[in-house]
């Protein structure tokens, strides 16, 4: 069998790190296999799922570069969903029930009380045709659920975590169709990973328990649960849970408002949480060659912010003038302004900050001393300014003042710049020409 494996967002909102790490891994397993990658949008919750969150979503795969071999959408399958519905109520797996949330609610409140599991205590399977008709006759519509094999175990040998055995006694029979209706994910991604012939389902941890009861369904469908890889969920940088609310973990984000390169977040997701170590890589060819399940970490994952932005500097620094020149749209921008610059680039964006620097307005130094400046600007070297000016200019200054070192260079730099730090002065002061740094030496 071929690999087929799926990345099954709800367009109920903005995609996430935490979605993307999922997208990323299925997609890399996919390629080193030679494999189909699957995007299938989980929109059986009409009254959340969006249009706009569903384009976002392929418009954040389409950016990172996981392009699906195939798309398909929830809400154009129902009718199959209706036909594997039918056939577990004909089997006696699928059942009706009648009690309320508040009631669902109160009953778990008490076996908690009671120190015990919050299982559901399978009420509706003792209630009577006459029950039924009384109930809906009241007003009531059922939801249902599906019997699991109680008592029983589910096991299956996951590619990250071994050996994984489930209780199904520990776990209430799944609720797979609400009082309206329409569909829990938990029936449709079973039907939909037997009809498109998924291989592996690849998901988080938080899963775990989700694919023992999956498992229960495919096999009650005639089918075969497909190979499981649980992977461990991210932490924030100080431990903490990270929060799917959180706007600035949003792709959309980190590409338009923190100016983070794709192949910065592919480097990262791809690397963290696994035994290779963090680095910037710019050929995803790479990527899919080092995959291996057997380098994931079973431990939480942290995902720190400010690791990535160092990981994005690094793949700044990598990219030569033909990578950025159509990203940047400053009329001048040319190879010898990237190549100065780039030492000191953080993201794209600060290009913009450094052509300031040089060709705009700069702060005056309030510290300054105003006789050496016009010392250091009478020896400033005539004509246009090149790669060799500053040494040249320098010693000039060096042997008329005496200064040297941080007192010789420093005041210059703060001149000419405005700050403290940034490029290679020689190149700066060719890239300012003798005309703006006769005015900013002046003040």
């Amino acid at each position: 069998m071929s690999t087929r494996v799926r990345f099954a967002p709800s367009p109920t909102g903005f995609l996430h790190v935490g979605n993307i790490r999922a997208a990323l891994i299925n997609w890399m397993l996919a390629r080193k296999q030679s494999g189909s990658f699957i995007l299938r949008l989980d929109d059986t919750d009409p009254e959340r799922s969006k249009q706009e969150f569903a384009d976002a979503i392929k418009t954040d795969l389409a950016w990172l570069g996981l392009t699906p071999d195939e798309e398909y959408k929830q809400s154009d399958r129902i009718e199959k969903y209706d036909a594997a519905a039918a056939k577990l109520k004909e089997m006696g797996r699928l059942y009706p029930c009648y009690e309320t949330p508040e009631e669902i609610k109160f009953k778990a409140s008490m076996q908690l009380k009671r120190g015990k599991p919050p299982v559901y205590d399978r009420a509706a399977l003792k209630l009577t045709d006459e029950d039924r008709a009384k109930l809906e006759a009241d007003g009531l519509t059922p939801h249902w659920r599906f019997k699991l094999n109680v008592p029983g175990r589910v096991e299956f040998h996951d590619l990250i975590r071994g050996k994984v055995s489930i209780d199904l006694a520990s776990v209430s029979d799944p609720v797979l169709i609400r009082g309206d209706g329409s569909y829990l994910y938990t029936l449709p991604s079973v039907v939909d990973d037997l009809d498109l012939q998924i291989s592996h389902v690849v998901r988080g941890e938080d899963h775990v328990t989700n694919s023992g009861v999956q498992t229960e369904i495919f096999e009650a469908l005639g089918g075969k649960a497909p190979e499981y890889a649980h992977f461990s969920l991210f932490t924030a940088a100080d431990g903490s849970g990270l929060s799917k609310r959180d706007s600035s973990l949003a792709i959309h984000h980190l590409r338009d408002d923190a100016g983070i390169e794709a192949m910065a977040v592919i480097s990262y997701l791809a690397h963290i949480g696994t035994s290779d170590s963090v680095q910037a890589v710019w050929d995803v060819r790479d990527l899919v060659a080092a995959f291996d399940f057997s380098k994931f970490s079973r431990t939480p994952v942290r995902f720190d912010p400010e690791e990535l932005l160092h990981l994005n500097a690094k793949l700044m620094h990598l990219m030569e003038f033909d990578d950025v020149k159509n990203k940047v749209t400053i009329e001048g921008f040319d190879a010898d302004f990237w190549h100065a610059v780039r030492p000191n680039i953080e993201k794209l964006s600060d290009v913009a900050d450094w052509w300031s620097v040089v060709h705009g307005s700069v702060d005056v130094d309030p510290d300054a001393d105003p006789d050496y400046l016009t010392t250091a600007a009478d020896l400033l070297p005539d004509g246009a300014l090149d790669d060799g000016s500053w040494k040249k200019w320098t010693d000039a200054i060096k042997a008329a003042t005496g200064r040297k070192g941080r007192d010789l260079f420093l005041p210059l730099r703060k001149a000419l710049t405005g700050m403290d730090h940034g490029p290679e002065m020689h190149v700066m002061l060719a890239l300012i020409g003798r005309e703006r740094a006769l005015e900013r030496l002046k003040g």
